[in-house]
């Protein structure tokens, strides 16, 4: 089956340029605008559409955000509501829904996950304002941001423990690419250079929730195979946009450096997607600048390498069923802070390869798991602070407000706490692990913005500034008093309501207001004559006089004027608040970061207490030694069951790198591959690990190609998806790798798969020569300890007893002796004659197998020694026959006499040489 091509990807660079050219008069057609038929009002909507024809265009209009024509029909089917019409174009109703702007993000969010990107186009005046121009003027409109898959910054549109990453590459036509990723919503910005047969592998790792490409670029990219998934994240821009002198101008200007060399982009790649990433932003943000730290250059061999395939295997952070429960990530997660949930997540997609990077991280662990009473109180202080990476970056976009700037109240405070439980714990600085210090350290120097934030705000505040009343009574004196003419405008009538009743002497004067005549004075026409000369006549009726007084038309400006100037004056204040942020923003987020540091180390310290886990030895080496380890997920899973792990031990070294695994299935060699796997990465990225002990040998890449799976969309058979994979592992692995094999070769016939497995167990042990663990269920290969003499044969060990099996889930040393294929199919409920039938079938097999062969001793597969043209044994035929005979008897009711006749006719068949019909 042919793969089918590519499906076009968004090109937004190219589509604020193009006109559509849809006759069915999409929105993005521009016509005349002297048509009578064309409202002012519409013809300001074509001309908007027009400069951005690629985004589904969110067109203000009062309460509402509303889209016309295919955006409409797009976005009705995706939101599911109301798809009506407003007016008619061309003599055709105009297709048109609309969501009130209130409830605008919830609907974003559902667009943005369907892969669209919306231009929100708001209005720029007052109806006030456009008044003055003329009563038939149009009120200004136009887009003030374009929200993009890779561009989110809204809290309630962005998972707390996620990470949302707009990256940008580019070939080099070297063999090399150019990888860029920065993240809006923190403002972390990272790059590298790669080969280019990794970068799946590092698409796979930064998972890009959108990524910019050239068009060039795009054409070669969209023949690979693994490309496809990634094409409907792909935004194609045009060549010129990823010119690597473009790139440095957009840096130079963003940063305001008169010179790039700082930054350590030491190739025009790097330079182009650096810059085409920070362009992008300014073309999708327009107005607002956004708070990017400068690029950071990461190095390939500073990370543990992991193609997709083995990160999907080894269900990192979601199961194969796309689930986090059930994850490496869902059970090691003890973070009590988004930030630290996203670092934690960072970490298992790179694991470390530098020794004192990871010893740094072990120590900081090793520490707080020491110092019980201390991690206890750390936890709880982390448990105050929110999330302050983002709050900055919306702080910076002019996307924030009053509940913004309470979290990083908050999170000052949690600080304060946390370095006070610090200090009242007494531990000198020089018995503190030197990662915990530096954490520490970046936590001070914030107590004047926190003094300010805790003076300032009220402890509930609105979600938007403009809603008013979030300033804390006593910070401004000026605020102080209009809001209390605002709040007790009640109370100042009332007291000049009964003034003027004392003055006057009339007893049934009252202060009134409505809508017309604003505040007045009324009384009824029997006390006309008492009314004073100051009185100033507004209305007669016929059972009242209305009046005002210079005095009541002070106040009453006084207070329709007072909740708008307290408004502004809040808003001046949150101004102001801002600022005072901002100005300290590096610091803040260098604080930022080192409680997720804290959060993730005091995480692990707590798994590693509850999984009564133990701290790994490091070496340079290859060795891999595990004392009865476990794997972290089957384990908590067994936990909560009250259920006991079965532990194994593993060991890999120069004398015995190659482990080959047989056993039957539900022996549990698939759980000892990964969990092999697993506790690598763990030791790796810092932590504690499963087992009674461990020594390993830091590994520069690891594989991991287990279980079956196809790719129908591709057109790759699950046999293809598995060669790919282990094609991969043969061509990338080092010496200095782990491999984890499981089943290789089981998908085509059964020579062919024995073949393929043979010769690449020979290659892993011989030309690789790397740490790997290789199960199948192809006992011939056992034979190959004879002649590898690092390789050793291991079985999952099972308990035979009156036709059942016990599956012990442990690890002994040899092979097994047959794989217990039937008595699994046995416990899955096959019908019983199926199962009779099957073992008649296995033994007839096994007969032929042992007697059609000249040397039982001898492997079926002697490709170190006879070769592969052995000729066909000549009684192979008359051996079958008899087999076939002999499994035909039915032994039950076979009689004496009978069974004699039978042994006559198969002597006759054996000597004479033709097998009887």
């Amino acid at each position: 089956m042919s793969s089918s091509p590519a499906k076009s990807a968004p090109n937004i660079a190219t589509d604020f340029k193009n006109k559509s050219e849809n006759p069915r008069c999409s929105a993005a057609e521009l016509p005349d605008e002297k048509s009578a038929a064309t409202t002012p009002s519409m013809q300001q909507y074509f001309s908007v559409k027009a400069d951005h024809p690629g985004c589904l265009l969110f067109y203000r209009m009062g309460d509402f955000y509303e889209l016309f024509f295919d955006d409409a029909e797009i976005a009705a089917a995706i939101l599911d509501i109301a798809l009506t019409k407003r007016g008619k174009h061309g003599g055709a109703d105009i297709p048109m829904c609309g969501v009130p702007v209130h409830a605008a993000e919830a609907y974003l969010e559902r667009l943005i996950a369907s892969g669209h990107k919306i231009a929100i186009c708001e209005q720029l005046e007052t109806p006030e304002e456009a008044k003055k121009r003329g009563h038939k003027a149009v009120m200004k409109r136009g887009v003030v941001r374009i929200v993009t898959p890779g561009t989110v910054t809204e809290e309630t549109l962005l998972a707390p423990a996620e990470s949302y990453h707009l990256a940008a590459l580019m070939l080099d036509g070297q063999g090399s690419v150019a990888l860029g990723w920065l993240e809006l919503s923190t403002g972390r910005f990272s790059c590298l250079t790669c080969e280019a047969a990794m970068l799946a592998a590092e698409l796979a790792r930064i998972t890009p929730r959108e990524f910019l490409i050239s068009d060039r670029d795009y054409a070669r990219l969209r023949a690979e195979i693994w490309f496809e998934e990634w094409a409907a994240k792909a935004t194609i821009l045009p060549d010129l946009q990823m010119d690597p002198r473009r790139g440095e101008a957009a840096l130079s200007q963003h940063y305001g450096l008169a010179s790039l060399a700082g930054l350590g982009l030491d190739s025009k790649a790097l330079l182009g997607v650096t810059g085409a990433l920070v362009h992008y932003l300014a073309q999708t943000q327009l107005a607002a600048l956004p708070r990017l730290e400068t690029p950071r250059l990461e190095t390939m061999q500073d990370y543990l390498r992991m193609d997709a395939a083995t990160r999907r295997n080894l269900e990192l952070t979601s199961t194969l069923t796309g689930e986090r429960r059930g994850s490496l990530l869902a059970t090691l997660d003890h973070t009590v802070t988004a930030a630290g949930a996203r670092l934690l997540c960072q970490w298992l997609h790179a694991p470390l390869t530098r020794k004192p990077a990871i010893l740094a991280r072990q120590e900081g662990v090793a520490w707080l798991l020491d110092h019980t009473r201390t991690h206890e109180k750390i936890r709880a202080a982390l448990k105050m602070m929110g999330d302050a990476e983002r709050v900055i970056s919306r702080l910076a976009l002019g996307r924030g407000g009053p509940r913004d700037l309470l979290t990083l109240r908050h999170t000052l405070a949690g600080y304060r706490t946390l370095r006070e439980e610090w200090l009242q714990a007494g531990h000198p600085a020089s018995a503190i692990p030197p990662l915990l210090v530096a954490s520490l350290e970046a936590l001070c120097g914030h107590e004047t913005l926190a003094d300010t934030l805790a003076r300032a705000l009220k402890a509930d505040v609105p979600h938007l500034a403009r809603d008013g009343n979030f300033v804390a009574a006593g910070f401004r004196a000026d605020l102080d008093e209009y809001r209390a003419l605002r709040d007790e405008s009640k109370r100042v009538l009332m007291v000049m309501e009964q003034g003027l009743k004392t003055s006057t002497g009339i007893p049934s004067l009252k202060i009134k207001y409505n809508q017309v005549l604003g505040y007045f004075i009324e009384i009824t026409p029997l006390h006309e004559k008492k009314i004073p000369s100051e009185f100033i006549h507004r209305q007669s009726l016929a059972g009242a006089l209305r009046y005002s007084t210079p005095e009541l038309n002070d106040t009453a400006r006084h207070i329709d004027e007072a909740a708008d100037r307290a408004l502004k004056l809040e808003l001046l204040v949150y101004e102001d608040l801002v600022k005072s942020v901002l100005a300290q923003a590096e610091p803040l987020l260098a604080a930022a970061r080192a409680v997720a540091v804290i959060d993730v180390l005091a995480g692990l310290a707590e798994c590693a207490a509850a999984g009564g886990w133990v701290l790994p030895t490091l070496t340079e080496d290859t060795r891999f030694e595990v004392k009865a380890g476990r794997h972290p997920v089957v384990e908590a899973a067994l936990r909560r069951h009250h259920r006991e792990f079965i532990a194994n031990d593993c060991t890999l070294n120069e004398d015995a790198r190659l482990w080959l695994i047989t056993g039957p299935n539900m022996g549990g060699k698939s759980t000892f591959l990964r969990q092999q796997a697993l506790i690598l990465m763990l030791a790796q990225i810092g932590s504690f690990v499963p087992a009674a002990a461990a020594t390993i040998g830091l590994a520069d890449r690891l594989f991991c190609r287990v279980g079956a799976s196809d790719d129908l969309g591709r057109g790759q058979s699950t046999f293809m998806v598995e060669m790919v994979e282990t094609a991969a592992i043969l061509n990338q692995a080092t010496p200095r790798s782990l491999v984890i094999m499981d089943e290789i070769g089981r998908g085509t016939a059964t020579y062919d798969g024995v073949s393929i497995a043979w010769a690449v167990a020979e290659h892993l042990h011989e030309v690789t020569r790397c740490r790997a663990l290789f199960a199948t269920h192809y006992h011939e290969l056992t034979d190959l300890a004879e002649s590898l003499p690092a390789l050793r044969n291991y079985h999952a060990a099972v308990k035979e007893y009156q036709g059942q099996v016990v599956f012990l889930h442990e690890l002994r040393a040899g092979a097994a002796d047959k794989s217990y294929g039937i008595h699994v199919a046995a416990l899955a409920g096959l019908p019983t004659p199926v199962l009779t039938r099957a073992r008649q079938l296995l033994n007839m097999l096994e007969a032929e197998h042992h007697l059609g062969r000249k040397n039982p001793a001898q492997p079926m597969l002697p490709f170190a020694a006879a070769g592969a043209d052995t000729p066909p044994d000549p009684h192979a035929a008359r051996y079958r026959a008899l087999a076939a005979a002999l499994a035909a008897i039915d032994t039950d009711h076979t009689t004496p006499r009978e069974a004699l006749d039978i042994l006559h006719a198969l002597k006759s068949q054996a000597t004479s040489g033709t097998p009887e019909a």
